[in-house]
């Protein structure tokens, strides 16, 4: 991939991997938002002097209306959109509560590794999803 230079670097974004009876949540983007329509783990920016797990827990409240338990960090990946760079940090979940609710995505589904190949995920999420696969797959 090129480097593309003088873009923003809109700092670190967590996300999660929520896990529940063998399937992953992924929400799919709004219309009207950059990469509308594509599908991605939920979450959101770090902000200053807030913890990763608290962001996490944070943005899930309040996109989703949930609490997770937080079991694992996975390897955090930089990448460099043609208008904005950023680093996702994914974290591994387990659902505690309630059912998601779609309270800032067009919608939620709960899928089996074997689906993935059926939704389309923006390219900073790619490398994570291929690292939790690789994962669940080997254990």
């Amino acid at each position: 991939m090129a480097v593309i230079e003088n873009v923003p670097h809109i700092g670190d974004v967590v996300c999660a991997i929520i896990e529940k009876e063998g399937l992953f949540l992924v929400a799919q983007r709004p219309e009207g938002k950059s990469m509308a329509s594509l599908w991605e783990f939920p979450g959101g920016k770090v902000n200053q002097n807030e913890t990763e797990k608290a962001a996490l827990q944070r943005e899930l409240q309040e996109e989703l209306g949930v609490t997770v338990n937080i079991i694992q960090r996975l390897t955090p990946c930089f990448h460099t959109y043609p208008d904005f760079s950023l680093t996702l940090i994914p974290y591994r979940c387990l659902l505690y509560g309630e059912e998601p609710r779609a309270l800032e995505h067009q919608a939620l589904r709960w899928i089996t590794p074997y689906e993935t190949g059926l939704y389309n995920f923006p390219d900073a999420d790619v490398p994570i999803l291929e690292e939790y696969l690789a994962q669940i797959r080997s254990s």
